[in-house]
């Protein structure tokens, strides 16, 4: 059931992708890693070492995706500011790897719900702009 499960997530999460505008995937993005955060601090909280590392592995998997996708020509300041906190996150979601720091997991979801609510608040008429890649 389990299996079954997971195995219609992975369509319905694909069959959305593959609609999805780029901003969308870039929300889509954010509420990934925020969901691995938690999922990384609950296997902390219950001593889940072989989950932690896994969900810990997606979060950054999704961060440095977030960060691969700015445009650092275009995007100027706000890129290299981006750019910089996708850095610190990274830093500190090892060091809640390394250390067992819910703390640490959660200033990341701090940082990453507050980017994620100015990108949410950009009007419809302006997601054409080529996303997370121009737009940041």
């Amino acid at each position: 059931m389990r299996s079954s499960l997971q195995s219609y997530r992975k369509v319905s999460l694909e069959s959305e992708i593959a609609v999805a505008s780029p901003h969308r995937i870039i929300q889509m993005m954010f509420d990934g890693a925020l969901q691995r955060i938690a999922q990384s601090r609950y296997a902390i909280e219950n001593n889940d070492l072989a989950n932690k590392g896994i969900f810990i592995g997606k979060a950054i998997g999704i961060i440095t995706g977030l960060n691969n996708s700015l445009n650092m020509e275009a995007g100027g300041d706000v890129a290299k500011n981006l750019n910089d906190l996708y850095d610190f996150m990274l830093r500190r979601i090892s060091e809640a790897n390394l250390n067992n720091d819910v703390k640490a997991l959660d200033d990341v979801s701090a940082i990453i719900r507050t980017i994620k609510e100015g990108w949410d608040a950009i009007p419809a008429d302006k997601h054409h702009i080529d996303s997370h890649a121009n737009a940041i």
